[in-house]
């Protein structure tokens, strides 16, 4: 049934998102030098890695260094790519990855194989269902940036706080799945960036 609703959704979505799809793509290549999309490893489910797809906001090169965004206003994000990030536009290509297979709607976010080596047992246990694009942690810690901005060490701050508080959600998620709270979730997702 949640597969079935993946593909029926995210096929829906491309079709109706492709013309603003269009819209982003040159605003990106008119904004700054690189490629409309964004592709990064991220590991889902069974441990297994994918490629993530998201509409490119960071100017090339931007994740030699750490992989987290600090503030509103990190110098690697480009000016498209700060309304881009600020509306979550730049999730939207991971509908291509649910018609793929690689995530559904909603499911714990798929995090980068550096984080995920230092899961616990316990926390492992998100890798069991496919990673979504959106989820309650997500929506718990949409202004995530500006948190990490206050921190003294952001990369602790992540690692320490954020990322164990994320996973314990999801576990919670993972052990009272059902269709009508994945509904719950988009509603509350599409309040939240609209809002």
């Amino acid at each position: 049934m949640k597969r079935i609703f993946d593909i029926v959704m995210s096929l829906i979505g491309l079709l109706l998102l492709s013309p603003l799809f269009v819209i982003i793509a040159i605003w990106i290549k008119v904004d700054s030098q690189g490629p409309v999309f964004y592709k990064q490893i991220r590991v889902g489910r069974d441990n297994k890695d994918f490629q993530l797809y998201k509409f490119r906001s960071m100017r090339p090169g931007s994740d030699k260094g750490s992989l987290i965004t600090v503030g509103g206003r990190d110098p690697r994000v480009t000016p498209s790519g700060y309304y881009i990030r600020k509306f979550k536009l730049d999730e939207f290509p991971q509908l291509i990855n649910v018609l793929k297979g690689d995530m559904s709607v909603v499911g714990p976010r798929p995090e980068v194989r550096r984080y995920v080596d230092l899961y616990t047992a316990e926390q492992m246990q998100v890798l069991k269902v496919r990673p979504g694009i959106t989820d309650l942690a997500s929506i718990k810690y949409r202004n995530e940036n500006e948190l990490l901005e206050s921190a003294e060490d952001p990369e602790a701050f992540y690692r320490e706080v954020i990322m164990p508080d994320k996973l314990k959600i999801n576990l919670e998620y993972i052990k009272d799945q059902s269709f009508v709270k994945d509904l719950s979730i988009i509603l509350m997702t599409l309040r939240a960036v609209f809002l």
